[in-house]
């Protein structure tokens, strides 16, 4: 009991909170906000769809990764494929139907990795990470705009990606530092 009265001194107050803009993917707000000691302000949230992503590992252990161009800070990285799951569908069948989409390859095996929010600051953008064991190549992927190339890299050279910031998206960058000390631990 004390310890729920001691997180409730820090508990931060939502007063309101009025829309700004609203679209399919995103929705941005002002919420004005209480701090504990009366301080109050006014805070930009966003809140977006879940999204799901599959780190995809062969036999070789090696992940299925794309390359692809991100507008917004105007650079090209390598991540994880994977998207925004649709309303009343299932994270994991999302998962497996944007790697095939984006990659041609459809993972089979898979499993829960992690969820994780990428900037619990201002956003609830609840991300799903799930885990392949393996995948069939299906085809030439459907989805042109999405990959300028599809590769499989070896776990230890996705980790140097990471280093080098060839891979920066958060849910990318933590797949891959999981499953690295998953293989480190022997548990892949």
């Amino acid at each position: 009991m004390a310890e729920e009265q001691a997180t409730e001194l820090t508990r931060w107050t939502i007063h309101g909170e009025r829309v700004v803009d609203d679209t399919r993917r995103a929705r941005l707000s002002i919420a004005e906000v209480e701090l504990p000691d009366g301080v109050r302000f006014e805070q930009y949230v966003i809140r977006a769809p879940r999204s799901a992503m599959v780190a995809v590992l062969d036999e070789r252990q090696r992940l299925l990764l794309i390359r692809r161009h991100r507008f917004v800070f105007d650079r090209w990285v390598w991540e994880l494929p994977g998207g925004y799951v649709d309303d009343r569908e299932q994270a994991v069948a999302c998962a497996i139907r944007e790697v095939e989409e984006e990659t041609g390859w459809r993972p089979r095996e898979v499993e829960p990795l992690l969820s994780f929010q990428p900037w619990v600051g201002t956003a609830d953008a609840e991300n799903l990470l799930f885990l392949a064991r393996r995948a069939q190549y299906t085809g030439i992927p459907v989805d042109v705009n999405e990959a300028e190339q599809v590769a499989w890299i070896p776990l230890a050279e996705a980790r140097r990606l990471v280093t080098s910031g060839e891979i920066v998206g958060a849910g990318t960058v933590i797949a891959v530092l999981e499953l690295v000390a998953r293989q480190a631990r022997g548990e892949l």
